[in-house]
């Protein structure tokens, strides 16, 4: 498996903080629609995993991206149209390399460790805010990002279920439940990518006597592709 690398992420800030904090307006062509349109997906994925939906505003957003205010309405309709094109661009990504896994003939076991490298390699390349944003909006009661996640995460579990069912039948799993499998498995991913600037700032606080080496992406997702394929195994006498 290719190396994934680590991501430096943003430190987490209250929605408050979010609204209040300065940020250097990036340069760019204003003429360019396609280079306006990036940089407020990116800029909106950013603001939106620190402060959620409900504490970004448009004026964060355009400054943070360094275009102005309108630019939202012109390609997106408004801070919703950017919210949700920036969860399509975020989610779609992981939900096409899983589905995909359903047809691909591998042996479960080297399908759940690829489901693995998948989510790692989204969360830690591609789309850094990907595990802030799916834990913040869960845990945001009426955000408007669980409606629009919702067919992602179907396709999500459905793999998963897919895949630990023909583990099951293949006599490579022992007969465990495909969604508490889901949930040990994804929720483990989510958390270590989300607060890896918690993580770092308890990991430099500790004394001396007591530290430990923090583990990077690369070395969590081998850890997690050995502790799900390794626990789901299924051995003599054991169900």
């Amino acid at each position: 498996m290719a190396r994934i690398p680590v991501t430096t992420e943003p430190s987490p800030v209250t929605p408050v903080a979010v609204a209040r904090r300065p940020v250097p307006r990036r340069r760019r062509e204003r003429r360019d629609p396609a280079a306006t349109r990036e940089a407020l997906l990116q800029s909106g994925a950013e603001l939106f995993a620190l402060g959620g939906f409900d504490g970004v505003s448009t004026d964060d957003l355009a400054r943070h991206s360094g275009v102005n205010k309108a630019m939202i309405s012109y390609h997106f309709g408004g801070k919703l149209g950017l919210y949700r094109a920036i969860l399509a661009h975020t989610f779609e990504p992981i939900r096409e390399r899983v589905v995909a896994l359903r047809s691909s003939g591998q042996p479960a076991p080297d399908a759940l460790r690829e489901f693995i490298a998948a989510f790692g390699e989204v969360a830690s390349q591609r789309h850094p805010a990907f595990p802030s944003m799916l834990v913040r909006e869960l845990l945001t009661p009426g955000s408007p990002a669980v409606s629009e996640i919702l067919p992602y995460l179907v396709d999500v579990v459905g793999t998963v279920r897919h895949i630990v069912d023909r583990g099951i039948r293949g006599g490579q799993f022992r007969e465990v439940d495909p969604l508490m499998t889901h949930l040990s498995m994804v929720g483990a991913l989510a958390f270590f990518f989300a607060t890896g600037p918690a993580r770092a700032r308890i990991l430099a606080s500790m004394p001396a006597s007591v530290k430990v080496k923090a583990p990077d992406a690369d070395a969590f997702v081998r850890h997690m592709q050995d502790l799900m394929t390794l626990g789901l195994a299924k051995r003599p006498g054991r169900s």
